[in-house]
């Protein structure tokens, strides 16, 4: 049985005349006629009572119909869900993510990207920075957020926001009223930082000290951005940090501008290279769009 034969049997019950049928199927009437006798031959019995003048169904045809009718119904939405699914208009899209990145401007993305995909799943995965690069290459996510690009040959990163970072001091500290500082000027600071092994970013941070010629006098060690500020708000100490991040806490600490220094806090999204399926690949290139038109250094 053929999904041609059931079509034509559907269009011929609700035509009744093979003449109208034809011409609505856009075939001729002999090959119409010849699937309609195939398929009476196939399930073994006549389903239309014909005559000289007139088509009808008989008792045979009206129990037949609705099967025909939902055959190709299911049929058709299943053309669409494949439809939808490879131009990514359904389907997930796992995103691994730091929890710094819920306080910035990932949340407007992904609140208009369901409104405008209300069938694709996004699913956010917090975890360690350090764990993004493996998440990716099991398959876990497919996209991680980082503030450091990945230089292994099977992943591809690409800009979304440039973050530059700033020094963020304790109320009253003797380097607040400076517009601007060195890493040079922090040698003898107490330091709040993100754990070294925890990023390649924040092993950035560490190494562009020791670069600079020190040894960072580290007081504090943390994971996350928000709790480096905390800290220092606290008066533990002072700290590099993203300067979208760090702008939150305007009226708990004083935040100068780092000068000197290739330093920052930019964030990419990192993918395999390989192919994504078509829900991730429609998020990342919303994401990159809407990244372009809204820049972190503007908030």
């Amino acid at each position: 049985m053929e999904m041609r034969q059931l079509r034509y049997f559907t269009v011929l019950a609700q035509e009744l005349g093979f003449t109208r049928a034809a011409q609505k199927l856009h075939v001729s009437q002999p090959p119409l006629s010849f699937q309609i006798a195939s398929l009476e031959e196939e399930l073994g019995t006549r389903l239309f009572d014909r005559t000289s003048r007139s088509v009808q169904l008989n008792a045979a045809g009206r129990a037949f119909l609705p099967h025909a009718q939902a055959v190709l119904e299911r049929l058709e939405r299943a053309r669409t869900h494949v439809r939808q699914v490879a131009q990514g208009f359904e389907g997930s899209v796992h995103i691994g993510l730091a929890g710094s990145h819920f306080l910035g401007p990932l949340p407007h993305f992904i609140a208009g990207f369901r409104q405008s995909r209300p069938k694709v799943d996004v699913v956010l995965h917090e975890m360690m920075p350090a764990d993004h690069l493996q998440a990716l290459h099991d398959g876990a996510v497919d996209i991680s957020l980082l503030r450091s690009p990945s230089e292994h040959p099977g992943l591809h990163a690409q800009l979304l926001w440039r973050d530059p970072l700033v020094v963020a001091l304790p109320p009253g500290h003797r380097l607040a009223t400076r517009k601007r500082i060195g890493l040079a000027d922090l040698q003898t600071e107490a330091l709040v930082m993100l754990r070294p092994g925890s990023s390649v970013y924040a092993q950035k941070v560490f190494d562009a000290c020791v670069s600079a010629g020190f040894v960072p006098r580290v007081v504090q060690q943390v994971i996350e951005v928000p709790a480096m500020v905390n800290l220092v708000a606290a008066g533990l100490g002072v700290a590099l940090v993203p300067a979208s991040l760090a702008g939150m806490y305007n009226d708990a600490v004083t935040l100068c501008r780092l000068y000197g220094s290739t330093l920052n806090g930019d964030v990419y999204a990192l993918r395999r290279a390989e192919a994504m399926q078509p829900a991730a690949a429609e998020c990342l290139q919303a994401l990159l769009e809407w990244a372009k038109s809204h820049p972190m250094e503007s908030r």
